[in-house]
């Protein structure tokens, strides 16, 4: 088996996921780690031989086969489009990038230079999640009616609360949406197979002013004082989305990222003419299944029970817990998959994928500035 040299930058919390993920991964070596703060420190905690400042340094000294981006939302593009150009796959932390065109460019340039690309929407890998695909592709539910949820957390409640993603900057134009929103979005059109054609969205930033605490903070830091410095904020502290699908299906989704008590949860509902269907991420191994005239159930992950693809996600038998992790290392495994037979189909998530999110999000933003439904652009008109 051919082992694929990666590199992750970024030295966050969501790189040390992909980190561990690697370790895991028989056809991954992680050989470098790049962080612009205390990358040799990390390095040497997550077990990574190389660590490197500046990720061009990385890049080129090291030579990796495969990048994993996982660095705030603003560096993404050049990232990649540095990857890509010295001929290395890349597989990318969510939301894509902060423009269109910038989506576009890099989908554009990744097809032309024959490599492979993802979007880490790890959502998609979780076998309940699966499961319920599996169910709307083999017609359980009938004909979709309706698609609706919530992405709800509290890690921006207070004024005092501060990360680099509520500055446009850093962040992008649009933060809870482009965040979290676009895992929702994802998913939503993943498990139905149903396109979001038209939006009408309705933004509130419920802390125009925040208070910066002397040091910095990443995602989910904890609170600050409020001694800080205040700056204001014009990015959405939480969402409310009506749906058009293509189909006629209508959807709608609540996204918050100052919802008291709710640390990281989405959840989603399909609902058909045959039965309906509720997954919740912070209750991953069960998936709840309704029918009018049978008693309901709810359904728990245990491998032998599931449909074959779902099946082939679980890391372990039933009654042993997995969740957040297992489900991005399921989506890293079948992209380094994806390496060895690219003409398979794979699950996660391309750079198409990442411009699809970034078309969706365009479309949104101009609904809440506009207060009316807004037509999403499909890639054929990009």
């Amino acid at each position: 088996m051919k082992r694929w040299r990666a590199a992750v930058i970024g030295g966050g919390f969501i790189g040390r996921v992909h980190a561990e993920a690697l370790h895991r991964l028989p056809q991954a070596e992680l050989t470098a780690l790049c962080d612009p703060e205390g990358a040799q420190q990390k390095a040497e905690a997550w077990n990574v031989p190389h660590a490197y400042a500046d990720y061009r340094e990385l890049v080129e000294q090291e030579r990796p086969e495969v990048v994993h981006i996982c660095t705030p939302n603003a560096t993404h593009y050049e990232i990649a489009k540095f990857a890509l150009e010295h001929g290395a796959h890349v597989l990318c932390e969510k939301p894509f990038v902060l423009h269109l065109w910038q989506a576009q460019e890099l989908t554009a340039l990744a097809r032309a230079r024959g490599l492979a690309n993802g979007i880490n929407f790890h959502n998609r890998f979780y076998p309940m999640v699966a499961q319920l695909r599996a169910c709307v592709q083999q017609w359980q539910l009938g004909k979709i009616f309706t698609v609706h949820g919530s992405y709800l957390q509290d890690w921006l409640l207070f004024d005092t609360d501060y990360s680099w993603r509520v500055h446009r900057e850093t962040g992008g134009y649009s933060r809870a949406v482009a965040d979290i929103g676009s895992h929702w979005l994802d998913l939503a059109e993943y498990t139905t197979g149903l396109r979001v054609t038209e939006v009408l969205a309705e933004f509130s930033t419920v802390h125009p002013v925040r208070m910066r605490p002397g040091r910095t903070s990443g995602t989910f830091g904890g609170t600050g004082t409020a001694d800080g410095m205040p700056y204001s904020v014009d990015t959405e502290d939480c969402a409310l989305l009506l749906l058009r699908f293509d189909t006629g299906a209508v959807g709608s989704v609540v996204i918050s990222q100052v919802f008291a008590g709710k640390k990281n949860e989405l959840s989603f509902s399909v609902a058909g003419s045959a039965a309906s269907a509720m997954w919740n991420s912070e209750r991953p191994e069960e998936l709840w299944m309704g029918r009018r005239p049978a008693a309901s159930q709810l359904l728990c992950k245990t491998p032998e029970q599931l449909m074959d693809a779902p099946a082939a996600l679980a890391c372990y038998p039933g009654g042993h817990i997995e969740g957040f992790s297992e489900a991005v290392l399921q989506g890293c495994a079948q992209f380094y998959a994806g390496l060895e037979a690219p003409c398979a189909e794979y699950a996660y998530a391309d750079f198409a994928a990442g411009l699809r999110g970034m078309q969706l999000c365009e479309a949104i933003c101009t609904s809440a500035r506009s207060g009316r439904w807004t037509a999403v652009e499909t890639e054929t008109d990009a």
